[in-house]
């Protein structure tokens, strides 16, 4: 089916998902979370039941509400982007479908985890011809890195471009600078240019400067308004600017992705508790609760970055949602 005119771009944060003490998910938190992405100027779409909403601990019917209040709430402000995460073709291909009915804008579609290391390009076009079939939506492509054993050659990359006219972006999350320069130039050189969005959150200007079309990313739940702040500053060649932006996102960014990664949106929720844009930073199992000098480091972090004083003691701002 062809393709809808949406085609990702700029700064698309991926949202975190609210859950309350029992595990269920925070319907009033999530709208609040949704409005505070969709109202920073700049952010030009938002991502749901990606891996910041940890879309793995989510069933198929709590995804597809998921997209249903996404888009209710903040769909006619920046595009909704449906993260597509199933390792069935057929399962995936009903989350499209679903997402379409509901509104969405987009989907962004995961590698198959099932099928590590196994993705020829008859393999991985089949996944995805099962998903355009299913649904009109623009189709993003999650690029892995090469060490997570789902990552796509450039090769089959410009091959599943070419054979599925729906495709008009990638998240690139190659974690190496010389790959992603090849996947932009090999992307960008296509009779139907597909975009390359960084999702390269310790070292966003270095990627933009090769040439990215735009910023996805779980950090941008929390990084937002700066990740607008770079781009912008890319975009109109102002490098002094964006080298000072960069590094207020690195003093973030370094404490949000520390090790063990696994932990970095469990890290991003506890950062919004403290900037009272959340209630709780509950995740569900088997992340875990983090530890008190864990969430200072946090604070400090958010500090450095100036986005928290080192005086404040925020509290949830949710009454409206009551």
């Amino acid at each position: 089916m062809a393709a809808s005119p949406y085609r990702p771009h700029g700064v698309v944060p991926a949202c975190l998902m609210p859950f309350r003490d029992d595990f269920s998910i925070d319907e009033r938190a999530l709208r609040s979370h949704l409005d505070d992405l969709a109202s920073t100027d700049g952010v030009t779409a938002v991502v749901v039941n990606g891996h910041a909403s940890e879309a793995a601990c989510c069933s198929p019917e709590e995804q597809r509400r998921i997209v249903d209040i996404a888009v209710e709430q903040i769909g006619g402000q920046v595009a909704v982007i449906a993260g597509i995460y199933a390792d069935g073709s057929l399962p995936a291909a009903e989350l499209a479908r679903s997402a379409e009915a509901a509104g969405a804008h987009g989907v962004l579609v995961f590698p198959t985890s099932g099928y590590i290391s196994a993705h020829p390009l008859s393999m991985v076009v089949r996944h995805y011809g099962h998903i355009a079939d299913a649904c009109s939506l623009p189709i993003t492509v999650f690029q892995y890195p090469e060490a997570s054993g789902h990552c796509y050659p450039v090769s089959t990359l410009v091959g599943l471009a070419e054979a599925v006219p729906s495709i008009v972006a990638v998240k690139d999350n190659a974690r190496d600078i010389q790959a992603h320069d090849r996947h932009i130039r090999a992307l960008s050189a296509l009779s139907r240019p597909v975009n390359v969005l960084t999702t390269h959150a310790n070292w966003l200007l270095s990627t933009l400067a090769l040439g990215s079309h735009g910023i996805i990313s779980g950090s941008g739940s929390i990084l937002a308004p700066l990740h607008v702040e770079l781009w912008r500053a890319v975009q109109s060649g102002d490098l002094h600017r964006a080298r000072e932006v960069s590094e207020r996102i690195h003093r973030a960014a370094s404490v949000l992705y520390a090790e063990p990664r696994v932990d970095q949106h469990n890290r991003m929720k506890e950062g919004l508790v403290l900037l009272g844009r959340l209630p709780r930073a509950v995740v569900r199992p088997p992340l875990g609760k983090l530890g008190d000098d864990e969430i200072e480091r946090i604070r400090a972090g958010l500090v450095g970055a100036g986005l928290l004083n080192a005086s404040d003691q925020a509290g949830p701002r949710l009454a409206e949602y009551a």
